[in-house]
């Protein structure tokens, strides 16, 4: 049986987090167990290894040059993130079939909620009538992955339009508010979590809150 650790981490910014799966990735071992944390963060560009990696600033808010694929993207509250932390050989996963797996268990929950979604093969993520509704990023480290998945639920999109979202020139973004769904991040959260464990063959042994470790979150907060 394969198990999961799940861990609510609450509204973060992005730059602790990202360093903290950065750590729980590289300290880990064959012994380690598979994580998978979910979230919101604070408003945040984040720019892949293929994007303009100068950009400090868009407007008021901040950018962060990641180690993740893909180029530009937004996130902030009311979209949903779950970064699976996972350790793929252990799995029988390759990254394709994770990137599969995300892209299924995303167009599930939305045909759970009557929308149909869409894959597409040129371009990483779930569609919804030509609109981008959940973005993919991974990245893979000795076959253990992090970084993942964002799925747009009631976030504001307006920031999108000040880039080309994932590198996609006129790239138009939706969310569930706008396609008549009333659930909120957390009711959500529920669905995505349940077909992701099922897609996966995963058994969930605990779910906590909020307990990513102090120390990586004083770590990399601005003083």
């Amino acid at each position: 049986m394969n198990t999961v650790r799940l861990r609510w981490l609450g509204r973060r910014p992005y730059l602790p987090v990202w360093r903290a799966m950065q750590r729980f990735t590289a300290a880990r071992t064959r012994e380690t167990e598979d994580e998978i944390w979910l979230l919101e963060h604070e408003p945040v560009y984040t720019v892949g290894v293929r994007g303009d990696r100068a950009l400090r600033r868009i407007c008021d808010i901040p950018v962060v040059a990641t180690d993740r694929g893909g180029l530009i993207t937004y996130h902030g509250p009311g979209q949903l993130i779950a970064y699976p932390l996972l350790d793929l050989a252990r799995l029988g996963l390759s990254v394709r079939d994770l990137v599969t797996a995300l892209e299924t268990v995303t167009i599930d929950v939305l045909r759970q909620y009557g929308i149909a979604g869409h894959a597409r093969r040129d371009a990483p993520g779930v569609y919804v009538d030509g609109a981008k509704i959940a973005s993919l990023g991974i990245r893979v480290r000795r076959f253990r992955s992090y970084h993942g998945l964002a799925l747009n639920v009631d976030l504001d999109l307006a920031p999108f339009q000040r880039i080309d979202p994932c590198g996609y020139r006129g790239l138009a973004m939706t969310r569930l508010a706008d396609l008549g769904v009333g659930a909120g991040v957390h009711e959500v959260t529920v669905p995505l979590l349940g077909a992701l464990l099922k897609r996966l063959g995963l058994t969930s042994v605990s779910t906590r809150l909020d307990n990513l470790p102090d120390e990586d979150i004083r770590h990399d907060r601005p003083a």
